[in-house]
């Protein structure tokens, strides 16, 4: 990364970095301490979140202790690997203490630019902090720099990014935005990082949703049993430039699944080495620039809005046997989606799932809404969601590894899969169903969505590209406005 190019300001912001897989920094005469970069989470049309993170080095440890993936026979075998400290494993980003600011405005140039009060940051916290900005400019873009300096005041470079805020919940929707899913650190197909990135950043897209398993505790050694080893998987994903770059284009919406929770399947209660369930969830609230609530809604202007709901949070144990107990959203969530769902006002209605509510899903899961073991909850949201939002509402999830535009034969409530983030991690499916799909297809990718208003119209276009950008299929839909 040292040898990358360097890039000023106005570069950037003139081209979007859309090709380029190098960490942006803005002109100084120290070193960055932010290998991993920054992020802007939960955009509205008047606010957003921005979170930075101070390292101890400018760049990842790319000389570090390496763990590749091993195989034995069918399936992905158990690394049984003794982890070095963690600072010394290859992609490590440790923290450092010190403090943090943030400087942002309309314009290029700064003028105007307003900024945060200097934040301290400690190892202990993981070098972390989120500044909640309020009192944006709708439909807007905006231009920032997160500065750092050490805890004795020695000044770092800085980083540099933009976000674009939602538009005014009246104004016409016009715009895109891509959705991605399921992306392992050894699966990644380029040591840069997943090919889906640059291509999702040449789109220039207004946010990007983050739609779980963006870690993998579990099966992408070393096993995170603890709290060191589960930020490490997190410092080395998020370090990698294709990603840093991304990150610093745009805006992004962040879920969580099993495997960047604790482990496969997995629910409250439960544990992995040193590692709680209620610490997966503390870590990933650390790690994501989310707030303080795991499921949300959004509007981004008169046309759209979008539903993120959680997965993990509420629900109950997968052993447990099905009825009108069992739950994977929780009563409290539930109510509160059919009931922002029916009061919504949007022309197009989309949740994003971090797993399936249609499928068809492989008979031998038991995880997910379209699964067995949860069908009567999957039965009432379907029957809800035909009863009251039939011609106008979509459902897109991540967690399968295989991309699909499915129809429940029932219900007819329709469901885009996004597929993972590479080739090489795509896998595992049923099969096509001719009952269910009007498209399958077993490869990488991502999910890009285009909302464009036409005089008394609004059309959405749901496009499943492969990992670099192409359409493998696209889904139009236009409905008149009163």
């Amino acid at each position: 990364m040292n040898s990358s190019p360097r890039l000023n300001r106005r570069t950037f912001l003139r081209t979007g970095a859309a090709t380029l897989a190098t960490p942006l920094l803005a002109a100084s005469t120290a070193q960055s301490h932010q290998a991993t970069g920054t992020r802007v989470g939960e955009v509205t049309d008047q606010s957003a979140i921005v979170w930075t993170r101070l390292t101890r080095h400018s760049t990842r440890n790319n000389a570090g202790v390496p763990f590749k993936e091993l195989k034995a026979g069918k399936g992905r075998a158990k690394a049984k690997m003794v982890a070095p400290p963690v600072q010394e494993i290859e992609g490590a980003c440790p923290a450092m203490s010190g403090r943090v600011r943030v400087r942002y405005g309309l314009n290029e140039d700064e003028s105007g630019w307003a900024e945060t009060e200097w934040a301290t940051v400690t190892e202990a916290q993981d070098g972390i902090h989120q500044f909640a900005i309020q009192g944006l400019k709708p439909g807007s873009t905006y231009h920032y720099v997160t500065e750092s300096e050490a805890a004795d005041g020695a000044k770092h470079e800085s980083c540099l990014g933009k976000f674009s805020t939602a538009p005014a919940p009246a104004a016409p929707t016009d715009m895109r935005f891509c959705v991605m899913t399921c992306q392992g650190y050894q699966d990644r197909d380029h040591e840069d990082g997943h090919p889906i990135y640059p291509s999702m950043q040449g789109l220039d897209p207004k946010f990007i949703v983050m739609t779980g398993d963006l870690v993998y505790y579990d099966s992408n050694p070393p096993r995170a049993t603890s709290l060191g080893l589960a930020r490490l998987h997190w410092e080395r994903m998020f370090s990698l430039p294709r990603l840093v770059s991304a990150m610093r284009s745009t805006s992004t919406y962040w879920l969580k699944d099993d495997h960047d929770t604790l482990t496969n399947d997995c629910w409250p209660g439960m544990e992995v080495g040193e590692l709680t369930f209620n610490e997966g969830l503390q870590i990933f609230h650390e790690q994501a620039p989310l707030g303080s609530e795991s499921y949300r809604t959004v509007r981004w202007g008169r046309d759209l809005q979008v539903w993120f709901t959680d997965g993990r949070d509420h629900r109950s144990p997968n052993t447990m046997p099905d009825g009108p107990d069992k739950t994977i959203w929780g009563p409290e969530q539930k109510a509160w989606f059919k009931r922002t769902v029916k009061e919504s006002p949007a022309t197009w209605k989309v949740l994003v799932s971090p797993t399936p509510l249609v499928g068809p899903d492989r008979d031998n899961k038991n995880d997910n809404h379209s699964n067995k073991g949860f069908a009567h909850e999957g039965d009432e949201i379907r029957a809800w969601l035909n009863d009251n939002v039939p011609d106008h509402f979509f459902v897109v999830c991540g967690d399968r590894h295989w991309q699909y535009h499915s129809v429940h034969p029932t219900s007819g409530v329709q469901e885009f899969s996004v597929g993972p983030a590479s080739n090489s991690h795509a896998g595992g499916t049923p099969g096509e169903d001719r009952s269910y799909h009007k498209f399958h297809r077993v490869q990488g990718g991502f999910l890009c969505v285009e909302l464009k208003a036409d005089g008394g119209s609004s059309t959405i276009a749901f496009q499943l590209r492969d990992v670099e950008g192409k359409i493998s299929y696209e889904a139009k839909f236009t409905r008149p406005l009163a």
